[in-house]
């Protein structure tokens, strides 16, 4: 996931949020602060911690179980992410934080988006 506004990605590079990132695509369980969870495969993570999710089981804090297409997960709701244990957590951190740079460096070199207005002297 390459994070879209330059707030965003100055979030995202400098807090762990690029490890939950780098979770696109594996499946994982989300507790919430309601003492429910969630377990699916992570579609997308914003810098703000906000989480969707695909295919879910979710379990309520009664321990009833619903099966959900997709779940959209606010930040301020999560309270712990589990990390797969196959995921190796520096390198994932590692190709964010070099996703997010190379769309920073983009308009480099006279190319690309230009993200700051102004005139070159």
């Amino acid at each position: 996931m390459v994070v879209n506004s330059i707030r965003e990605r100055t979030i995202a590079e400098n807090s762990m949020v690029v490890l939950l990132q780098g979770l696109q695509g594996e499946v994982t369980t989300v507790d919430l602060r309601d003492e429910s969870s969630a377990r699916g495969l992570v579609l997308n993570v914003d810098a703000f911690m906000n989480i969707r999710l695909k295919d879910v089981l979710f379990l309520d804090r009664r321990g009833q179980t619903a099966q959900l297409q997709d779940l959209f997960i606010t930040g301020r709701n999560v309270r712990y992410v589990h990390i797969p244990d196959h995921v190796d957590i520096m390198k994932t951190m590692e190709s964010q934080l070099a996703k997010i740079h190379r769309v920073r460096n983009f308009a480099g070199e006279g190319g690309g988006r230009k993200e700051f207005g102004g005139r070159k002297k």
